[in-house]
């Protein structure tokens, strides 16, 4: 951990904060439950890992209503990866437009989708699937825009892997509740939650926190 004299959050203080969030938003656990069970969201399981991957990028600096509705009409005018990959950029920045940064979001998912189709011949990242957690990481960092926190959710979202991302108001709930320290940022703050967050409470975790930021 970044800060190896920091025995916060305990296991005890984790699933306390999970019990406690799932009461106070217990309409919308309820709902988030359900959700998944039906197979998820644009970046929820059931989805491929690249719907997962561009369905966070779009979810960069915008709202989830906004990030959605940016994914679908995306998806509507161009239903498979190679037509995104082909179209003009112009033509997909205007089906982004409403989620925000079209212009810079469409650069760096069309650089992806090259990318793959130089190297893999296809616009396909299902062989993600089969890699460990670590190489996972590599392969993703390696393209611009997409840092730790859009790893991690494709990580737990999507691979179901036990990753805890942290976005602004998993990062802001942290410090205010002494798990993290006052100045600390966000990938260490990752890090350092990563380590102490028990695996079978990151996702639940993670859900709540990031509600519990929204509405207060």
């Amino acid at each position: 951990s970044p800060f190896p004299n920091l025995a916060r959050p305990t296991v005890d203080e984790c699933w306390a904060a999970r019990d406690a969030l799932a009461k106070l938003h217990s309409s919308f656990f309820q709902q988030f439950e359900t959700q998944q069970a039906a197979g998820g969201d644009a970046i929820g399981p059931g989805k491929t890992v690249l719907d997962s991957l561009v369905g966070t990028i779009l979810s960069q600096n915008t709202t989830d209503t906004n990030s959605h509705r940016a994914f679908a009409i995306l998806k509507h005018r161009f239903p498979t990866w190679e037509q995104v990959r082909t179209a003009k950029p112009a033509k997909v920045e205007d089906a982004i437009r409403c989620g925000g940064l079209a212009e810079v979001k469409v650069s760096r998912i069309q650089v992806i989708l090259n990318t793959l189709k130089e190297e893999r011949g296809e616009c396909s990242m299902e062989y993600l699937r089969d890699m460990s957690d670590d190489d996972v990481k590599a392969e993703l960092s390696r393209f611009k825009g997409v840092g730790p926190k859009t790893v991690s959710c494709v990580l737990m979202f999507c691979l179901k892997r036990p990753d805890f991302p942290v976005d602004t108001h998993v990062w802001k709930i942290a410090k205010d509740l002494g798990w993290i320290p006052k100045g600390a940022g966000r990938e260490d703050a990752y890090e350092h939650l990563n380590r102490r967050v028990p695996d079978d409470c990151k996702f639940d975790l993670h859900v709540l926190l990031v509600e519990h930021g929204k509405v207060y």
